[in-house]
């Protein structure tokens, strides 16, 4: 179960790593990943999680998906009246782990969301693929954003983290397919991405307002996210044409 021994600070901003135990994937298919999406919102809340009635809340969920193949759970569609113990800002699911932008709302609201999230996702996962165990890291990483300027590093860092999926060491040598990196970005559902910039993926699992503010709307989002790209694709070029290090 993630542990964090320091308390974190009510009503600041954090940017949250949960990782796989021993680097073992934490998704093994989509399905996998729509009942990640599911804990986002059903672990958020300071009430006492009921397993019973959380099992039936996710088989609800599954129907709902096979049917619409959207965010489904009506749940998720309506006024959350919950006491929410965080505010979940960015979100991307990698295969071993997950990057979070949280902002915590009550004392301990981090750590118990981490817990409650971490736990629920072992409990439905080792049952589904038939294993026992831990499924992530004892300890999660959580970084204060301490200034803007930090949150658009890290805003645009997190939601570009799935490039590694189809050019992987892209962060050090570069992007060589600068507009397929573009597209993966803008049509991967596991991350807030889309959200941000207008696109309904998973509107009611993230608080963008204030983000949105601080980016500078949809459109300063996607300045910002390709500006990063464009640089990526530059600096592949640059490295082919240096050619091959020599000793």
């Amino acid at each position: 179960m993630p542990i964090r021994k320091t308390d974190l600070i009510n009503g600041e901003i954090y940017h949250v790593i949960m990782r796989g135990v021993d680097g073992r994937q934490i998704f093994m298919d989509d399905e996998d990943r729509w009942y990640g999406i599911f804990g986002l919102y059903e672990f958020n809340t300071t009430e006492a999680i009921v397993i019973r009635r959380q099992r039936e809340k996710r088989e609800k969920f599954k129907k709902e998906l096979k049917s619409r193949k959207g965010p489904a759970s009506a749940d998720l569609e309506q006024p959350d009246k919950r006491t929410r113990l965080v505010d979940v800002l960015a979100f991307t699911f990698m295969s071993n782990h997950i990057h979070l932008l949280l902002k915590q709302l009550v004392p301990g609201g981090i750590t118990a969301f981490i817990q409650k999230f971490g736990t629920g996702r072992a409990m439905h996962f080792n049952k589904r693929h038939k294993r026992k165990g831990t499924l992530f890291q004892s300890r999660f990483d959580a970084r204060l954003i301490n200034n803007d300027e930090y949150l658009k590093t890290v805003f645009v860092y997190i939601h570009t983290n799935p490039i590694s999926l189809i050019e992987p060491g892209w962060k050090e040598k570069g992007i060589v397919d600068l507009a397929k990196a573009k597209e993966f970005l803008e049509t991967y559902r596991w991350s807030s991405y889309p959200d941000y910039l207008g696109k309904k993926n998973f509107p009611s699992i993230t608080e963008r307002d204030f983000v949105l503010e601080v980016m500078g709307g949809f459109d300063g989002v996607r300045l910002f996210v390709d500006y990063w790209l464009d640089y990526k694709h530059y600096l592949s070029g640059k490295l082919a044409e240096a050619g091959p290090l020599r000793s």
